[in-house]
């Protein structure tokens, strides 16, 4: 089936879309280095640190997805009195992402997650976070963040990673002003908060969380098709996407019949951040006029381009152009 040219004209449209990403932020951290010998005081490796990086996680990187697209985006998050929180807002705004909206909560870290790469090998990571939930003070201050920046965008993106920011008073808060707005919202769910987004225009849990959420096991398409239809139920969504790696995407719309989507992917190295590239390009083109079906499948583009490069990566708009193109002369 040849790539329609509609695909191409929401992607022109991507600079004037408006996304408000409201999440957990995060920095992974990364000390690369290398193994020559074990330490005489345990036997562990000692890495000879030869440099270190710094990316923007969480609901940051579906933030810096959206920019890499070409979208106007703006993002809300809480972060700590700390110099992680720093450099997080400096990266992000160094990329695009209008960051004024972080809450600074002194009574909680910065989520930092470090790793430890020896050559090829991950040998160890540790993580500086609190998942507790943010206390009343801090969210009204988030809710107020939200109501500044949301008559301003076409859609909200609420990227979950179940670090202490979502909760159902917060998110009570923020879909009803969203539905009042008229406002499309997609979520990208943990399990736990699935029950929350009642109403909420598309969630786009993977097929773990999918599976998880609505009590069944994943054996086989029969299964796949009652767990999408329960969900679709169960929530009252307009659209449940739900990803399946390798295999694609299958869309579940109310009073449709379920679209399977087979992944674009030529090769894939790493699926590391998959999630967030699918989030920010379907937001994007749900911004930009895009049926549901349209932006799944563009979203899906998006994702086989990601998981061809090696480690968390973003896409550009050119790529995803590009991407579109090979789509149609492959036909």
């Amino acid at each position: 089936m040849k790539t329609p040219r509609r695909l191409f004209r929401y992607l022109e449209r991507f600079p004037t879309s408006r996304v408000l990403v409201l999440g957990d932020v995060m920095v992974d951290e990364y000390v690369w280095g290398t193994v020559s010998r074990i330490s005489p005081e345990a036997p562990v490796p000692v890495v000879a640190v030869r440099s270190e990086s710094l990316k923007i996680g969480g609901a940051g990187n579906v933030a810096v997805n959206i920019a890499t697209l070409g979208g106007r985006v703006e993002v809300v998050g809480v972060v700590g009195d700390d110099a992680a929180a720093l450099r997080l807002t400096h990266e992000l705004e160094r990329i695009g992402v209008k960051a004024d909206g972080l809450v600074v909560d002194d009574t909680r870290p910065t989520t930092v997650k470090s790793r430890v790469v020896a050559g090829s090998q991950h040998v160890v990571r540790f993580d500086r976070e609190s998942d507790a939930p943010i206390g009343p003070a801090v969210r009204t201050r988030v809710i107020q963040e939200v109501r500044e920046r949301l008559p301003k965008a076409d859609v909200l993106l609420i990227s979950d990673y179940a670090k202490g920011m979502i909760g159902p008073h917060l998110t009570r808060e923020v879909l009803r002003l969203a539905s009042r707005l008229k406002k499309f919202v997609a979520v990208d769910p943990k399990v736990q908060h699935v029950p929350l987004f009642r109403g909420v225009t598309v969630i786009a849990p993977n097929h773990h969380e999918a599976a998880a959420s609505a009590r069944i096991l994943i054996r086989e398409e029969a299964d796949l098709l009652r767990v999408g239809e329960r969900l679709l139920r169960r929530l009252k969504a307009r659209a449940v996407l739900i990803t399946r790696g390798e295999q694609g995407m299958s869309l579940f719309e109310a009073g449709r019949p379920v679209t399977h989507i087979p992944t674009f992917a030529r090769e894939v190295y790493d699926v590391t951040g998959a999630g967030d590239t699918v989030m920010a390009a379907l937001a994007l083109a749900l911004a930009s006029g895009a049926s549901m079906r349209d932006a799944a499948v563009l979203a899906n583009y998006a994702a086989g381009v990601v998981v061809g490069k090696r480690g968390t990566a973003t896409v550009s708009r050119a790529e995803l152009s590009r991407a579109l193109e090979d789509g149609q002369s492959s036909q």
